[in-house]
Formats: structure tokens, sequence, C-alpha cells
């Protein structure tokens, strides 16, 4: 099979990309103390760009989420722990976090993190990577 018949032959046989699932790992969390969140972001690590996809309870030292039929392409993970029980992560007024928090590729911890240093490629079938919470102020 030769010319357009063979493009469209194997165009065919490859299909769309199909969804992955994503595993994450989120370490560092203070067992008994509120509920952990997890987002995925695209794009930006602006709140309009992540969308909370998993949360539960602090219950031990580590633990598991998951997304599933997510489309392959480039995501950061964004993950805080909510001592407070607001829903949010705690700030101060000049802005630092006041809970545990982390992100894919562990960016953010020497400041404002961005896309760029926490972004990976999901592609098929899937993967799974590790979150480390950390302080940004000492626990009081």
């Amino acid at each position: 099979m030769r010319g357009p018949l063979a493009l469209v032959a194997l165009l065919a046989l490859a299909g769309p990309a199909s969804a992955a699932d994503l595993a994450i790992e989120v370490d560092g969390v203070e067992p008994g103390a509120g509920r952990v969140f997890v987002a995925l972001c695209t794009g930006s690590l602006a709140e309009e760009a992540c969308r909370i996809g998993q949360n539960g309870p602090a219950s031990g030292p580590s633990l598991r989420f998951g997304f599933t039929d997510v489309p392959p392409g480039s995501y950061a993970v964004a993950a805080f722990q909510d001592l407070d029980g607001d829903g949010r992560l705690g700030r101060t007024p000049l802005g630092l976090p006041t809970e545990p928090y982390g992100f894919s590729n562990g960016a953010g911890r020497r400041g404002r993190p961005d896309f760029a240093a926490a972004a990976f490629r999901l592609g098929e079938p899937g993967a799974s990577l590790r979150v480390r919470l950390t302080r940004a102020l000492p626990a009081r």
C-alpha cells in the first residue's frame, strides 16, 4: 500500500492517544491533623488551573491518591495538608504558607513555584510520582 491510502490506514491503526491513570504518593503528612488535598494542574499553578482531584484524612505519614482517565499532556501536582479545616492553604499576610505543602519535582521549596519547574509529561499508560509536604514556617 502506498500513497494517501497507506497514510489513512496507518492513522487508523494508531488511533487517538488514550487517557492514562496517575498515582500520587504524598509523603511528609502530619498524621491525625486535618485532611490532605491534591490537585492536578494544567499550564499554571494558579488556583483556576488546578482542580482538586482527591482529598483524604491525614491518617498516616504517607497517603496515596489517584487520578483516572487523564489525557496525555503536561501537568503539575500541588498538594497541601489542611490543618485548620478551612479547605484552603493557610498563608501569612506576606503569602507564605502556614500549612504543609508540596509540588511535583520538589518545586517551590525556595520560593514561589512556577509551572515549568513542577511540570511532568503524562503519557500512556500512566505514571506514578511522589510529592513531599514541607513547611515554609516552623510549626507553632
